[in-house]
C-alpha cells in the first residue's frame, strides 16, 4: 500500500472479530476473562496488552515501513523506554540541538544512573565518529531538530553507526512518517511524540516508537510492561484517528509553513529564519533527499535579540495562540527560551542558537492568508 492509504487501513484488518467495526473499538477494560489459567484471547491484562492500543502499534508499524510499534504514555515515555536498554558506563552521542526534555531526561536523571552522554552539532556527520568509543552504545538524533530545524543526514550517520555496531535512535517528531522514513534509511529506532502531528488535535498525550529487530523489540515490549509506562485505550483510539488523516494535514501544514517563511525571510523586522525548505537553510539539499516536503515547524529571531521585543510579539498575536507543544491543527507561538527550552542552561542554549529572540511557530492548517495577516499585525 501507498502511504495515504496505509495511513487509514495499515495493520487494521481484523480489529474487531466480534462485530466488525470499521473502526477500532475503546476496549475500556484493565482485566479480560480467562476459559482457565493461561487460555485466553491474546489479552490479560491491560498494562499488558490492551486490543485498542495493539491496533494503534500495528498502525504505527505500517506507517514506519516498520515490523514492531510499540505505544507509551508520552513521547517522554518513549525516550525513557529506549534508554533503559542501556546499562552504566554506556555512552550516547546527541545531537546538541534537541528537545529541552530530552536534554533534561538525558542530563538530569540518566547521566546520574551512569550514563554519560556527548551533545555535539551532528550537521557534519563525520563529527560523530571522533566521539565514537568502546563504551558508545547509542546515537541520537532528532532531524528536523527543535527548535533550530538543522538537518541531520540520517542515511550517513546509519552507515556510520553500523560500521560501529551502534544502535541509532531517530526522534522524526517534527517530520512524521509522511515526510521521512529512518528506518528505511537506516536507524534502528524511530520515536515520535505522537501527542503531536500524529494526534493532530491537541487533545492527546502519547508516545511510539517503531523497530524492525525482533531481539531489540523483545526487550523495548518487556521494558514497556514491567515499567508500565503505557497510553489508556481513549487516548490510543485518538492517535489511530488522528494517524487517518495525518497525510492531509502535513501537506498543509507544509504549505502553510512555506508561505509563513517566505513572508518573515522578506520582512524588515526579522534577522534570521529557520525552515528547512529554503535554499539557503544549511543542509537544505540534504532534507531535499530525505524528506517527502519541509515540515509546519519555521523558527525565526527579531533584529536586535531584544526578549521584551520577541514577548511583546508573541503576546499580539490573534490567530497564533501563545502555548506549549505543536503539531495540531491549530498554529500555535512558542519562545523556547523560556518554555520548551528552560530547562537547558542559558549559556548552553545560545550555542546552539536559542537565543532570548528566538521564536517557534507551529503552522497550522488554518487559511494562509488569515495567519499571514496576523503575523502582519502582530510585526505591526
Amino acid at each position: 500500500m501507498k502511504f495515504n492509504t496505509k495511513a487509514i487501513h495499515g495493520g487494521q484488518h481484523n480489529i474487531d472479530p466480534a462485530y466488525g467495526s470499521v473502526m477500532a473499538p475503546i476496549y475500556q477494560t484493565t482485566s479480560y476473562r480467562q476459559n482457565t489459567p493461561g487460555s485466553h484471547q491474546g489479552f490479560e491484562y491491560s498494562r499488558s496488552g490492551n486490543p485498542t492500543r495493539s491496533a494503534l502499534e500495528k498502525s504505527l508499524a505500517s506507517i514506519e515501513n516498520g515490523k514492531h510499534g510499540l505505544a507509551f504514555g508520552s513521547g517522554v515515555a518513549a525516550i525513557d523506554a529506549i534508554l533503559k536498554t542501556l546499562t552504566p558506563g554506556d555512552e550516547v552521542i546527541s545531537t546538541s540541538d534537541l528537545y529541552g526534555g530530552t536534554y533534561r531526561l538525558f542530563n538530569r536523571i540518566y547521566k546520574d544512573l551512569g550514563i554519560k552522554f556527548h551533545f555535539i552539532g551532528m550537521q557534519n556527520p563525520q563529527t560523530v565518529e571522533s566521539y565514537i568509543n568502546p563504551n558508545t552504545k547509542l546515537i541520537w538524533i532528532e532531524t528536523p531538530t527543535n527548535p533550530m530545524l538543522n538537518i541531520i543526514d540520517i542515511e550517513a550517520v546509519a552507515k556510520i553507526s553500523k560500521e560501529h555496531k551502534l544502535l541509532l535512535a531517530v526522534d522524526n517528531t517534527f517530520a512524521t512518517a509522511y515526510l521521512q522514513k529512518p528506518l528505511d534509511l537506516g536507524a534502528d529506532m524511530v520515536m515520535q511524540s505522537a501527542t503531536k502531528y500524529l494526534g493532530g488535535h491537541s487533545d492527546v498525550v502519547l508516545g511510539s516508537i517503531v523497530v524492525n529487530n525482533d531481539k531489540l523489540a523483545e526487550q523495548l515490549y518487556f521494558i514497556q510492561n514491567a515499567g508500565g509506562a503505557i497510553p489508556g485505550p481513549m487516548d490510543c483510539f485518538l492517535v489511530l484517528r488522528g494517524i487517518k488523516t495525518l497525510h492531509l494535514r502535513m501537506q498543509r501544514h507544509s504549505e502553510n509553513a512555506k508561505a509563513v517563511a517566505e513572508y518573515l525571510k522578506t520582512h524588515p523586522k526579522i534577522e534570521n529564519v529557520y525552515w528547512p525548505g529554503l535554499k539557503e537553510h544549511p543542509n537544505h539539499d540534504i532534507a531535499r533527499k530525505q524528506m517527502k516536503d519541509f515540515g509546519g515547524m519555521v523558527s525565526f529571531t527579531t533584529k536586535g535579540n531584544s526578549y521584551e521585543e520577541a514577548i511583546k510579539f508573541i503576546e499580539n498575536l490573534k490567530i497564533f495562540t501563545l502555548a506549549e507543544s505543536l503539531g495540531g491543527v491549530e498554529s500555535l507561538a512558542g519562545h523556547p527560551a523560556s518554555m520548551t527550552h528552560a530547562s537547558i542552561p542559558k549559556a548552553e542554549r545560545e550555542k546552539t542558537g536559542i537565543v532570548d529572540s528566538l521564536i517557534r511557530l507551529s503552522v497550522g492548517v488554518e487559511d494562509e492568508e488569515d495567519l499571514i495577516n496576523d503575523l502582519k499585525q502582530a510585526l505591526g
